[in-house]
């Protein structure tokens, strides 16, 4: 059995008020620096994961550093965890493009499976991208509990393939900062133990 721990990063500005921040470099800020900490804390306290594997982007990369020293396991960067490339809409405001460019926008909020961002990727593209994260993961600890950190698209659209469920379905999966998603696969046989779980974060000061 492989255990999967998938985590998504903290907190970043651009998540309120939203914006298409995709492949943007961000870094955490002190609110996700705390999240960090937190969900390390509560890994290290509940499982035994050996490795951390994280998206290039230095947001995945912090978050699983400080999963990886609380639980004093290896990190490593995967590049199939990368978020979504939102292209032409990279950096700008949910506001700005639902403004500019009312029936694309309108279209990933009704029909996300169908759109594909302008100079950027589609739904499809990510996901297979998640699948080769997610096979590296099985192939490489058949038998080990293992933590992915990457990003709310991303998180979601594997969580549909481990759930068998279309990628229509995309907006019905909420991923907080720094939540945990617990997943079994045993044989081909997939069970989701949690799921966007932050309890962990409850006693967090933010600001």
């Amino acid at each position: 059995m492989t255990r999967i721990l998938l985590i998504r990063h903290g907190h970043v500005d651009g998540i309120r008020p939203e914006r298409f921040r995709g492949r943007a470099d961000l870094s955490l800020t002190r609110r996700g620096l705390a999240e960090a900490q937190a969900v390390a804390e509560r890994i290290a306290s509940e499982w035994r994961p050996i490795k951390v594997y994280t998206s290039p982007l230095a947001r995945c990369v912090a978050t699983g550093a400080a999963i990886a020293a609380a639980c004093r396991i290896p990190t490593d960067v995967n590049g199939d965890l990368i978020d979504i490339d939102y292209g032409a809409w990279q950096g700008k405001s949910c506001a700005d493009i639902e403004q500019n460019e009312p029936k694309l926008y309108a279209a990933w909020r009704a029909t996300p499976h169908l759109v594909r961002f302008p100079g950027g990727d589609s739904l499809q593209d990510l996901m297979a991208r998640a699948a080769d994260a997610l096979r590296l993961a099985l192939a490489r600890h058949p038998d080990d509990t293992v933590v992915l950190v990457a990003h709310d698209s991303l998180n979601r659209v594997l969580l549909l393939q481990l759930l068998d469920q279309p990628l229509s379905a995309y907006w019905r999966l909420a991923q907080t900062p720094c939540c945990i998603n617990e997943i079994d696969v045993t044989d081909g046989r997939v069970e989701a133990l949690r799921i966007n779980e932050t309890h962990h974060l409850a006693g967090l000061a933010m600001s």
